[in-house]
């Protein structure tokens, strides 16, 4: 009984540590004070969400969107879906091609290649960013848009492979032998039998690398030059020396009412045809 105790201790001072800061974000949200204070109640408020639609003479009323630039903030995150537009499909490209060479090719080097092909992701977000910066440079193209989108691709690319590695590892192999003993392409193999078997992971490996696109922070400062995306610049929003707006937690609830309700669509989606 006493280690179920402390179990459970240790569950909901987990999940407390875990849950509540965006328990306060959300509640800050709503509180008619900048920088968001739970303390300091002024009132229930729904202006730092208004910020995204409201027109200009209600921008100018307020101070503290007066001095936030919505257009800006609107070009930036329109820069990040181009940037996630470009990365996600060129990242399930090079990870469909490492999960295959990985899975189909056996050598005493795939060790080696393994490791090669993973390193990026366990490169610091800084070094990926400035590496980038410096070899396009050298080849003459400007920082931007397209640095970002290479210095993302080096480690996000990554994902999709170990997706699709765990799913092929599954599939059973005698069905491609057999499709070749029969006279089939290696092509025809491939589009009739391993991609549509792919399909399930390559549609979460797709969610997962726009997601990491799109919040990615520490290699696109660095890639970005005079460019910014939606994560740069809520990050140059919050080094306000007044202290963060309130819009960024209206911006963070945003992102958590839209995770949790795809989640729970997600989860419905699949008892359902668990059921059927």
């Amino acid at each position: 009984m006493t280690s179920q105790r402390l179990l459970n201790l240790y569950t909901g001072a987990f999940l407390l540590f875990m849950f509540a800061p965006l328990v306060l974000m959300i509640v800050t949200s709503f509180n008619d004070v900048s920088p968001p204070s739970v303390t300091d109640w002024q009132g229930l408020t729904g202006k730092w969400y208004a910020f995204f639609w409201a027109d200009q003479d209600q921008l100018r009323a307020d101070p503290v969107l007066r001095a936030l630039d919505r257009d800006r903030f609107v070009g930036c995150f329109g820069n990040s879906l181009k940037v996630a537009g470009a990365v996600v499909p060129l990242a399930l490209l090079l990870g469909l091609a490492g999960a295959v060479f990985l899975t189909r090719w056996r050598s005493r080097a795939n060790g080696f290649l393994w490791w090669v092909l993973l390193s990026p992701m366990l490169a610091p977000g800084i070094v990926l960013g400035l590496s980038a910066l410096v070899f396009w440079s050298r080849l003459g193209v400007d920082a931007g848009l397209f640095t970002i989108v290479m210095a993302q691709l080096t480690f996000v690319a990554g994902f999709p492979m170990l997706i699709l590695m765990a799913r092929l590892q599954r599939q059973p192999v005698e069905m491609e032998e057999a499709a070749l003993d029969l006279g089939a392409t290696p092509f025809r193999v491939f589009t009739r039998i391993t991609l549509p078997y792919l399909l399930p992971a390559l549609a979460s490996a797709a969610v997962i690398s726009f997601l990491a696109s799109m919040e990615n922070y520490n290699t696109t400062m660095f890639a970005k030059g005079g460019a910014c995306t939606f994560a740069t610049e809520i990050g140059a929003m919050a080094r306000n020396p007044n202290g963060h707006p309130p819009v960024i937690n209206a911006v963070g609830t945003i992102i958590i009412v839209l995770t949790v309700s795809a989640t729970l669509a997600h989860t419905f989606l699949l008892r359902k045809d668990t059921r059927g």
